[in-house]
């Protein structure tokens, strides 16, 4: 879609990201808190999973074009904190050179191929940017200092969702349904779904021209609080909600992969 982040600003805004997500895993008291936007984890989990997963979308960038990621196995974290963060920022800095090396273009393998965003380099580094944004906000949260994403990082991470996250070709399983997100920032999105699946698409204009027969919502904040409505860090009720709030019931609930 238009007026998405350039690659190099990606880069730059995932290496930001990750220096404040260090910054909050140092200021945290234990690496035994527990996380409370992701409650199953400690923030040693946190750290594990995301230092885990830079270094397996390093190597699946690094493989190129494929049916599958690389099988692999990623050295195990180490559970002292200066070594973890070590670990971390290496992992960091192995996926930062896999994307570089790579550029924007290339393909590879990616778990979002029926959606609209596509199989490259480039597509996983806006991916892992919000991914990195996301957690960072989780860490933050643990220590009692959140703060909001940066203004570019989130409304580029609302246009990531809905176009990787949502659009797809499963079939919606309820009544046709049309979803606008709008950010007090001025952008906003429509999503379509349907038997056909799911399409989303930016609004340059306000629209409204919403078939009576087709169940209609909106939801509008700030690009920060639709990005954390859209990972389900905050509720709807955190949201202004318009229309019919069971379609994003149903989308909540939905699972496109079943």
């Amino acid at each position: 879609m238009e007026n998405t982040l350039a690659f190099a600003d990606l880069l730059r805004l995932m290496d930001e990201r990750s220096t404040a997500f260090r910054a909050a895993v140092a200021a945290a008291p234990s690496l035994d808190a527990q996380v409370p936007t992701c409650p199953e984890w400690t923030l040693f989990d946190l750290v594990q999973h995301l230092g885990d997963g830079r270094r397996r979308w390093a190597a699946t960038v690094a493989a190129g074009p494929a049916d599958a990621p690389p099988a692999m196995t990623a050295p195990v974290a180490p559970r002292e904190r200066e070594a973890l963060l070590a670990w971390f920022t290496a992992a960091t800095q192995e996926l930062l050179d896999a994307l570089r090396e790579a550029g924007p273009d290339r393909g590879c393998w990616t778990w979002w191929g029926p959606s609209q965003s596509p199989q490259t380099s480039g597509a996983v580094a806006r991916h892992q940017l919000q991914q990195v944004a996301v957690h960072t906000y989780d860490a933050q949260l643990t220590v009692g200092a959140p703060q909001p994403l940066p203004e570019e990082v989130a409304l580029d991470g609302v246009d990531e969702f809905v176009t990787t996250c949502v659009a797809n070709t499963a079939a919606w399983p309820h009544k046709p349904a049309v979803i606008d997100y709008h950010t007090t920032e001025g952008r906003s999105w429509r999503l379509w779904f349907s038997a056909d699946g799911a399409r989303a698409a930016r609004l340059t204009t306000p629209a409204t021209d919403v078939d009576p027969e087709v169940a209609y919502a909106s939801a509008r904040g700030t690009a920060h609080e639709l990005v954390m409505f859209c990972y389900g860090r905050i509720a709807m009720d955190s949201l202004h909600i318009d229309g019919d709030r069971q379609v994003f019931d149903q989308l909540i609930a939905w699972d496109p992969s079943v």
